[in-house]
């Protein structure tokens, strides 16, 4: 399954305290759902565990289930309420006029406490929700078909301490998270701490690849200096040989030519350590730097 179906999977084990809280949750499913109009209730899902979820989650909420359950083994599930009654209840519960609806709103009256906010984001987050995996991006979002219901959740994610974005798609409106440490503090606040944990593992991961690869970057770029610095130093040396100057040049010159020549692959910190006796980097740094100026191939970069 995808990270995101792993977060609501998550999600749908989770149990309700008290009916409050179901009722909250309900509350977040119809709002971010397919349908919820004074004519019916239409949700359309393929996830099972949340299909699954919807008719307990009813039951608790509003005292009833669904008046039809179609689909699954391979096809969406779609759940509906047509039956007047249950319709008005529905509308009653969650804080609307069906006979005079015009436009849904968050009830925030039913949201008074955090476990009761923590509910709805959760239905929410499972009936229009999406995150990336983390691993590849970071990116959460819902949708809803309702621009007040989006503003209206928008103030309350703001009321609890978030900062979500807000855009519009396809006539839809979306709130929406970028940051690895807001999807973490959300996934964890609607229920899912363990998805919260990952998309934190995550970005420790990809903090630590990132930087090995400066590391090794950085490294590669020195091995190139060095090997660059080494082909200088050797074709000075051979220069100077062929020129028939190397014998002609002062002792400790000489010894460090032919030092160099006998080991190129060493860097300038382990040929100093070869020295005998040993010499300090910066000195036989100038050597080498003098052996380059003499043979008239250019200095050490």
């Amino acid at each position: 399954m995808s990270f995101s179906s792993n977060a609501k999977e998550e999600l749908c084990r989770l149990e309700w305290e008290d009916r409050s809280a179901a009722l909250a949750e309900a509350s977040g499913v119809l709002l971010y759902g397919n349908a919820f109009t004074s004519e019916g209730i239409r949700i359309s899902t393929g996830f099972a565990p949340f299909a699954r979820r919807l008719g307990r989650l009813f039951k608790r909420a509003f005292g009833f289930g669904f008046d039809r359950e179609t689909g699954g083994e391979g096809s969406r599930y779609v759940l509906e309420i047509s039956d007047p009654e249950k319709l008005e209840r529905v509308f009653d519960e969650c804080g609307g006029d069906r006979s005079r609806f015009l436009a849904h709103h968050v009830n925030l009256g039913i949201l008074e406490e955090q476990a009761e906010r923590q509910s709805f984001l959760r239905g929410a987050f499972l009936s229009g929700g999406s995150v990336s995996d983390p691993a590849k991006s970071y990116h959460l979002e819902m949708v809803t078909h309702h621009y007040s219901v989006s503003r209206e959740t928008v103030s309350l994610l703001r009321d609890m301490g978030f900062d979500p974005g807000e855009t519009a798609r396809g006539g839809n409106f979306l709130l929406y998270f970028k940051k690895s440490e807001a999807i973490s503090e959300f996934l964890t606040t609607a229920g899912a701490p363990l998805a919260g944990m990952e998309v934190i593992n995550a970005r420790i991961e990809k903090s630590i690849a990132e930087k090995v690869n400066r590391r090794l970057n950085c490294d590669g770029a020195n091995i190139d200096k060095t090997v660059e610095a080494s082909e200088r130093q050797l074709r000075a040396i051979r220069l100077l040989r062929e020129a028939g100057r190397l014998d002609d040049l002062g002792e400790k010159l000489k010894y460090t030519a032919l030092l160099r020549e006998a080991n190129p692959e060493l860097s300038l910190t382990q040929l100093a350590e070869m020295m005998d006796p040993p010499v300090s980097k910066s000195s036989l740094s100038y050597r080498l730097r003098r052996l380059t100026e003499l043979a008239g191939v250019g200095e050490e970069q």
